[in-house]
């Protein structure tokens, strides 16, 4: 039941599995999660999408606006697999999965299905090896739940947000007009 995107060849792994806590390149102490259900930290997500800058928004999301925003997670919600990055009990970064199939019977058979990625750290956190830290460990959530083929679209002029997807060990796959596709086949 692959899907017909091309995946490197070799497995990238094994990454670390949240929870955790590091400190970040500005001295800050982040806690990193993956929440038991989503609606756990629903509305904390919300309020940082809501919060985000809209400037930084790639291929349209997050979208704007509050009820948007949670439109767009509850439609999510049920499915995705996600990480979150907390600073002081807020939450200033999220990482999500979402499943590549309109066939919700196929989404309990994880490794059958390829998974879309999308990460978004707070504008004043970027830079601080955050983002990183998320991406890995919701690599490592993604691996201990039997997900095995992630992928993402990253706009070509994105130069540190591709960089940090090759030094995960994303590869690129395939490329649109404006946007680069990245694959990783996890351990």
């Amino acid at each position: 039941m692959h899907g017909t995107r091309p995946y490197p060849d070799d497995p990238v792994g094994p990454f670390p599995a949240p929870s955790a806590t590091f400190e970040d390149g500005d001295n800050r102490q982040i806690d990193i999660q993956a929440p038991d259900t989503f609606e756990d930290v629903l509305e904390d997500v919300v309020t940082m999408y809501d919060a985000f800058d809209p400037s930084d928004r790639a291929q349209g999301i997050p979208p704007t606006g509050e009820q948007r925003i949670r439109n767009w997670l509850e439609t999510i919600a049920d499915y995705s697999v996600n990480v979150v990055a907390c600073h002081d009990g807020k939450v200033i970064g999220h990482a999500v999965l979402v499943p590549d199939t309109d066939d919700v019977s196929a989404i309990d058979s994880r490794g059958e299905i390829e998974w879309e990625l999308a990460i978004f750290v707070l504008q004043e956190y970027q830079r601080a090896g955050i983002g990183t830290q998320l991406l890995k460990h919701l690599l490592g959530h993604a691996s201990d739940v039997g997900i095995d083929r992630v992928w993402l679209t990253v706009e070509r002029w994105n130069k540190p947000a591709i960089a940090l997807y090759e030094r995960v060990g994303f590869e690129a796959t395939g490329t649109e007009s404006f946007e680069q596709e990245m694959a990783i086949l996890l351990e």
